[in-house]
């Protein structure tokens, strides 16, 4: 039997971290890193595995033998298993074959905190060395602080890198090189602030969109290697663009080579059913009370801000985290010791994910998707809430698209469906999504949920966007819905690019693209995104028309906007609004413009305000509002 050299990358004060769940950069020590031991090149493996009776490395060095090389375990009692494997180099597939001291069970594992894996369906680890890319975005790095603040533009396109683009000759994935080109460019070109991948860490299977995680600290093989998806971060940075990723610490899948029961013990899953297995998603929910899970996933946090660059994470299904009884009938649950439904070990551990991440990376934001009423997801840990820098406001996507399903005819009976969002728009700071999630399953896409003929589903979607971008809060648009994808999104294939060709699928592109940039220099529309002190109602109350009319507001009142909505597809001239201050009005957007594949109506010339009280204020001003259209000015 080969022999596995003694030797460690664990410092004792490694070990206390790591048992007090203290331990955050935990990629440099477990794992499989090259190294060279006395001269001699090979690989230092660790693993956690308490419950194991022994464990084996097993690959490609040793034509998987579990005899070969067995791993020693420490000796204080941590249940870390390591050693030094020679001649095991870069490049080569790995498991763990793992021995448990609980009725002899034998299992092969990938390996937690590996690096790359196989590429799908294998399921092997690959010992890779991650070290050594020349990053390119020092300027970036350097001034992040400034441009990913919250008072700052966000206009975030959603892609899922399997779907977003194919290559037209066999239909094959584009690598992570390619997409530096041609994601990079298209952002670029869109005027899109922040690009937010839909989990790109290791998963085994398409159908979940990346949302079951196996690989936790590894990009997935799909697309190409590593640093591969390295020089996608650094070409994005270098276009002054910001990285979101979606990261999953709510729930991991139960395949045989995964987390799930892994040393034959429930390690890393929570061993009552009740708080450890997902009804919904057939997967297993992380064990948050164990100080060394905590460890691994505050880690992997970690891991992407460090090794890959990046600026924010956005934090999958929180709801499932924060509530016990989350989609469980009655006696499905268990109350935590004062009686209540949250999962107090599941607050703590995103309070110390948030606080943890926030004082090692300048700049970066965390991002909620929670759908609940839960209160203080936005506040600062220190004044008791979790701490996040953003939260999805899904009350306002459900209620909008809602609102616009309904025909423009019957619009005046739902008035408060559209104006009720800002009656708790600053409770939290929101972003607006209207992500993937509401365009599969049936739900159609966007462009399918607008009534009415051609032209009037384009410009409903074109009044969704521009009222979106001047609602208070961050922006989000998921991939195709910025030039009206018209069937429901296939995660198997590409997006429909042909459709480029026909003026209204043009139009709305161009007017998205030109949307993007007047949200990035129109300083009201962010500069008090979460404040409300940055909008201020005109009319909320016009439901017979269907209109309504706010004001968003900056650090300086001369870059005041004024936002008209007119809802329904009647043309309204001489239509008056209340106004704080004498000047003119000059406008800066309109969403009908011909080159949008509007109808061309519009407000050419600056428009007098009169000494006439009007909504409540002592100056009015008579407008123009296009049909199914937003218009924004200016007071000059």
């Amino acid at each position: 039997m080969a022999e596995v050299i003694t030797y460690s990358l664990f410092t004792d004060f490694d070990i206390n971290l790591f048992k007090s769940g203290k331990h955050f950069r935990l990629y440099e020590k477990f794992g499989s890193h090259p190294v060279t031991v006395n001269g001699v090149e090979g690989t230092y493996f660790a693993v956690w595995a308490p419950s194991a009776e022994s464990v084996s490395v097993i690959g490609d060095f040793n034509f998987w033998n579990e005899k070969q090389h067995r791993l020693n375990v420490r000796w204080d009692a941590s249940g870390i298993w390591e050693g030094f494997v020679p001649d095991a180099k870069e490049g080569m597939r790995y498991k763990y074959k793992i021995k448990s001291n609980h009725n002899n069970i034998v299992t092969e594992k990938s390996d937690p905190y590996a690096f790359s894996y196989e590429k799908p369906p294998n399921t092997a680890s690959v010992i890779s060395n991650i070290e050594g890319y020349k990053w390119k975005d020092k300027a970036w790095m350097g001034y992040r602080k400034d441009k990913n603040g919250l008072d700052k533009p966000y206009a975030v396109y959603e892609v899922h890198l399997g779907s977003w683009m194919r290559n037209e000759d066999d239909d094959s994935f584009l690598s992570y090189d390619q997409l530096a080109d041609n994601l990079v460019d298209y952002l670029k070109k869109m005027n899109f602030t922040h690009v937010e991948f839909m989990p790109v860490m290791e998963y085994p299977f398409d159908p979940s969109w990346g949302y079951q995680l196996i690989g936790y600290f590894a990009p997935t093989s799909r697309f190409g290697s590593a640093k591969g998806f390295m020089k996608l971060c650094d070409r994005l940075h270098q276009n002054d663009i910001g990285i979101i990723l979606d990261w999953v610490p709510s729930h991991f899948p139960s395949d045989d080579h995964g987390l799930g029961f892994f040393d034959g013990s429930h390690l890393y899953e929570h061993p009552d059913p009740r708080r450890g297995y997902h009804q919904d998603w057939k997967s297993l929910i992380f064990n948050y009370g164990r100080n060394e899970v905590k460890s691994f996933l505050i880690s992997n946090a970690f891991y992407w801000f460090d090794k890959y660059h990046i600026d924010g994470l956005r934090v999958d299904a929180v709801a499932s985290m924060l509530y016990l009884d989350y989609s469980r009938e009655e006696g499905e649950w268990e109350p935590n010791i004062y009686g209540g439904r949250e999962n107090l070990e599941a607050v703590e551990f995103l309070k110390e994910f948030n606080h943890e991440v926030y004082a090692s990376f300048d700049g970066i934001q965390t991002i909620a998707e929670e759908s609940t009423a839960y209160t203080g997801v936005t506040n600062d840990v220190s004044y008791g809430g979790l701490g996040f820098g953003m939260k999805w406001m899904m009350g306002w996507m459900h209620d909008t698209l809602e609102y616009f399903s309904k025909d423009p005819i019957y619009r005046k009976h739902h008035q408060n469906e559209i104006t009720f969002s800002l009656a708790y728009a600053f409770s939290e700071k929101f972003m607006l999504p209207l992500s993937h999630d509401e365009v599969v399953y049936g739900k159609k896409s966007l462009l399918g949920k607008m009534p009415g003929d051609e032209w009037q589903r384009f410009a409903n979607l074109r009044l969704l966007y521009a009222y979106m971008y001047t609602h208070p809060g961050t922006k989000l648009i998921f991939q195709g819905g910025e030039f009206g994808q018209s069937s429901e999104w296939n995660f198997a294939q590409s997006l429909d690019w042909h459709l480029l060709e026909f003026k209204p699928h043009k139009g709305l592109q161009t007017f998205v693209k030109d949307l993007n940039s007047f949200y990035k220099n129109t300083p009201a529309l962010y500069e008090k995104a979460f404040s409300t002190e940055g909008f201020e109602w005109i009319n909320y109350g016009d439901h017979e028309n269907s209109v309504i009319s706010y004001i968003r507001k900056g650090h300086d009142e001369k870059n005041d906007v004024v936002v008209i909505c007119n809802f329904t597809s009647v043309v309204r001239k001489d239509y008056e609004i209340g106004l704080p201050r004498k000047g003119k009005l000059k406008q800066i957007l309109n969403s009908d413009f011909k080159k949008y594949f509007g109808s061309g109506i519009s407000n050419s010339k600056e428009i007098g305000i009169k000494k006439k009280s009007r909504d409540g204020r002592p100056y009015s001003a008579a407008v123009t509002l296009p049909p199914l259209s937003l218009v924004a000015f200016e007071i000059i």
